[in-house]
């Protein structure tokens, strides 16, 4: 095994973030609860809000390109004709058709944010060879085609569960005809009156209660709310199904499957997202699993106190805060914020018709739950209000006892075994995935319930998955020393190819220390042997090192040794062997060599050094340790001059929330071989930083440096955007590095820069022959935005499961380059990353500010020294 740095991503979704709750024991008791934060009842959900604010009800985020308006005669109808693409400036914006744009005339409302640069009119690409795929896509083949009457539900009194409101309603549906209500709002075909009153009976306690119907307005086939609504009928269509809804996902815990060895279950279920694309409405179906511990959060509480009674406050506290938890009352989630240990199930909370009442009481009355505990502390999460960037917040008390924590913890993910049994259940091959896909469309449609319910929506889903005409882009050609060139294989592989090759640029390794225990010192110099032999093989000469004995294994000692060795003089390389891969042995070693004493290190475990291949990982090793003295192995061709590229990426510290360092990772010469890279910390609880402007600036001086010109031209490729996130991007971040460069080149004209993000977490899958793509394989039409210069890319080749293309959209672009040329520049980027054989997933500069970041936030939690900006330190 070679440096420890493994992947896996320190970061959660943008989706689950909530601002930050003040401390427990700063919060009132919740009866008296003052300033801009009131306390909710328990789990009762936030309003919703209406169907055209940007917040859709499948995943439809603002700047979603599911509220793109449908394409049809409403169009017409509204008297506005299709003209150039342009910035989201009116009323509407008409996108012009044509090759690689919009057919026909589509009308994309003021809300939407579009991300397209103005001058893009054809987006694809026409290298490779031609190929067809199948997408996990099906297509509207019939649609809506009328206007919907759309209506505000109102309970009285209230009723938060969703479920029971729509039993309410349900009730009267022969005076209603066909609707669709999500709870709050209710679709029809049919013009009713402007309010109607009706009333039911709650079975539950036998209440009457009143139902206000009130019309809000009517939807037409151009409006931005239309596509939307078809997602909310794909909901009605999961209930039909007996789907559970977990947040905002359905689930099977029918099918679920239970690993009591490890307390956990895995429940199977379903992502749909209806969205406009290039020239159809297609529906995206992804195959899903949720991760359901057995333990509540009492248990884990109970656990802590068992652990250590005198500190479980502060253990437990720390174990849960941030953590997702389940509701099984109404199958709600939540993220932990803090803990309140003055407040217990036994105070009382107002509700809003002034009574005061005990959680205890208001939980038996209301679900009929007896708790068992009444002295457990409180959970304190905050509301998913609609308007998150709102100072006025409401804070909401859960009851460990009630709550199940989902996901999965650091130290689980460190668990082989557990891992293994659950990737045994969720990594699909390929030919299963898409039956699972199918057998999904089965159960659609043998549902009579749902035929009925979209035959009376004149809907009806495509019987097959969505065909995809694609390129696959040809392998590149990888420069060694001594001018040899090697084309990797077609499956982007070329470890069999570089075998002898010499490294493309060599350091040598004069003075580096070894530093191992007394009882793994006899296995140390056998491995020097084997090292040194193949690190000549490669043009990388290695010197005998100085081998320093430690007495024991613990972190301290490798600091003190570490101390001792650097507060003298400084090495090239410091090379530890440790017998295990501790976290936190690890983190005192990187600590000291990349903040206290910087210089480059190497940690090997101890079973490495007499690992059967010990040959192969050997080389592996000595090509890293060259790289972290600045040599590279291997370059491919840049074709254009002046090029600097730009990674990007985020990753959340894992022992401090809202604690987030952001890694920015620039080439510096133009065979991309030598590297700036540097790492600042934000504490907005963003993955949005502030300094990726300056340190691109940086990065250029750095360049002109050793190229004695600034670079004219810069690609950035930004990692870690939710979708909901890109107008913040787009509107601030790329704002503020133009501006500073604008101030470093003495004017705009004078550089030329794309700004392209990233995303790697996606429900597409593409499929080829019921087997993965081939690597290079590039889709840039179909299933694609209309509203986005994008394009999917799969730059890898897996061997298991089922792979994920990442999506890449420019939404800033003066380099003129064609989209064929921005297609094959990312492609060649997969090939520069020094650590493997392979490509990989994202471009280099972007995985390399990954595993920067990741270094980071896991093990150091603090900014790395500056005197380490220009080397490959962190591979």
């Amino acid at each position: 095994m070679a440096d420890r740095g493994r992947g896996g991503r320190g970061r959660t979704s943008q989706k689950a973030k909530h601002p930050h709750v003040p401390p427990a024991q700063h919060l009132p008791h919740a009866q008296a609860a003052a300033g801009s934060e009131a306390i909710r009842r328990p789990g009762e959900p936030a309003s919703l809000p209406p169907l055209g604010t940007g917040r859709g009800t499948q995943r439809v985020g603002r700047g979603d390109s599911a509220a793109i308006a449908h394409l049809g005669r409403g169009f017409e109808r509204l008297g506005i004709q299709s003209g150039g693409g342009g910035d989201a400036g009116g009323d509407t914006v008409a996108v012009a058709s044509g090759r690689g744009s919009c057919r026909g005339k589509r009308i994309l409302p003021s809300d939407i944010f579009i991300t397209k640069p103005a001058h893009i009119t054809n987006k694809k690409g026409e290298t490779g060879s031609k190929i067809i795929l199948k997408a996990n896509y099906f297509k509207l083949v019939k649609t809506t085609d009328w206007s919907i009457q759309q209506y505000h539900v109102d309970f009285a009194p209230e009723e938060d569960r969703t479920s029971v409101r729509k039993g309410l309603l349900k009730l009267h549906k022969n005076k209603l005809g066909p609707y669709i209500f999500d709870g709050t709002l209710m679709y029809t075909c049919t013009r009713l009156s402007e309010k109607m009153v009706l009333t039911s009976m709650r079975k539950s306690d036998e209440k009457h209660i009143t139902i206000t119907v009130r019309r809000v307005g009517e939807i037409q086939e151009g409006d931005v709310t239309f596509i939307q609504f078809f997602n909310i009928i794909m909901r009605k269509c999961f209930d039909y199904l007996k789907l559970e809804q977990v947040g905002r996902d359905y689930y099977d815990p029918r099918s679920k499957v239970v690993l009591p060895e490890h307390k956990l279950e895995l429940w199977p279920g379903y992502m749909t997202s209806i969205r406009q694309h290039e020239r159809d409405i297609l529906m995206c179906a992804a195959i899903t699993y949720k991760v359901m511990r057995l333990d509540t959060l009492l248990d884990i509480l109970y656990m802590h106190v068992q652990e250590d009674r005198q500190r479980h406050r502060e253990n437990f506290t720390n174990a849960v805060i941030g953590t997702v938890v389940l509701t099984n009352y109404n199958n709600n989630t939540y993220r932990i914020e803090d803990v309140d240990f003055r407040t217990t199930p036994q105070h009382t909370f107002r509700l809003k018709t002034g009574e005061e009442i005990t959680y205890m009481q208001y939980y038996k009355t209301k679900y009929e739950i007896n708790i068992k505990d009444p002295k457990q502390p409180m959970l304190v999460t905050k509301s998913k209000s609609k308007d998150r960037q709102a100072a006025s917040t409401e804070t909401v008390y859960l009851v460990p006892e009630l709550c199940r924590a989902t996901g999965l913890t650091d130290s689980m993910r460190d668990n082989f075994k557990l891992m293994s049994a659950l990737s045994a259940h969720t990594r699909l091959q390929p030919n299963k995935r898409v039956e699972k896909l199918m057998n999904f469309h089965r159960r659609l449609s043998s549902e009579p319930n749902i035929t009925k319910e979209l035959a009376e929506w004149n809907l009806k889903l495509d019987n097959n998955l969505f065909d995809v005409p694609g390129r696959v882009l040809p392998p590149e050609s990888l420069m060694f020393g001594g001018n040899v060139v090697i084309k990797s294989s077609a499956t982007a592989t070329w470890s069999r190819e570089m075998q002898n090759k010499r490294c493309f640029v060599a350091q040598n390794l004069r003075d580096w220390i070894i530093i191992a225990t007394d009882r793994d010192k006899s296995s140390v110099q056998p491995f020097i042997d084997t090292l040194r032999r193949v690190s000549n093989g490669i043009g990388f000469p290695v010197d005998q090192p100085n081998i320093q004995t430690i007495r024991d294994d613990r972190p301290g000692t490798y600091s003190e040794t570490l101390e001792r060795i650097l507060s003298k003089k400084i090495p090239q390389l410091v090379f530890c062997v440790v017998s295990n891969n501790r976290s936190d042995r690890y983190s005192a070693i990187k600590k000291k060599c990349c903040i206290d004493r910087p210089v480059p290190s190497q940690v090997c475990m101890f079973r490495t050094l007499t690992h059967k291949s010990i040959m192969s990982i050997a080389t592996k090793i000595a090509i890293q340790m060259n790289c972290k003295l600045g040599g590279a192995p291997w370059h491919v061709e840049n074709p254009l001059d002046g090029l600097m590229v730009v990674g990007f990426d985020v990753c959340h510290d894992t022992t401090a929330k809202g604690k987030d360092f952001g890694a920015t990772v620039a080439s510096l010469d133009r065979n991309m071989t030598k590297y700036f890279s540097a790492v600042d910390l934000h504490k907005n609880g963003e993955e949005l930083s502030a300094y990726i402007a300056s340190n691109i600036c940086k990065a250029a001086k750095q360049y002109q440096a050793l190229n004695n010109s600034l670079p004219s031209r810069i690609v950035i490729y930004r990692d870690g955007v939710g979708e909901g996130q890109v107008p913040q991007v787009k509107e601030h971040e790329l704002v503020k590095i133009q501006g500073e460069l604008d101030a470093l080149y003495g004017g705009r004209d004078r550089y030329k820069m794309a700004f392209v993000i990233v995303t790697k977490r996606l429900n597409t899958r593409l499929f080829h022959n019921n087997g993965n793509p081939p690597a290079g394989a590039v889709v840039d039409d179909f299933i694609t935005s209309p509203i986005k210069y994008d394009f999917f890319l799969v730059s890898q080749q897996v061997r298991e499961g089922t792979i994920t293309p990442t999506s890449y959209s420019i939404i800033h672009d003066t380099l003129t380059l064609t989209p064929d040329r921005m297609q094959r520049l990312t492609y060649k980027l997969t090939y520069m990353y020094f650590n493997c054989t392979n490509t990989v997933r994202v471009p280099a500069p972007c995985h390399y500010a990954h595993k920067l970041a990741f270094l980071v936030s896991r093990y150091l939690h603090d900014s790395p020294n500056s005197q380490l900006q220009n080397k490959l330190y962190f591979l």
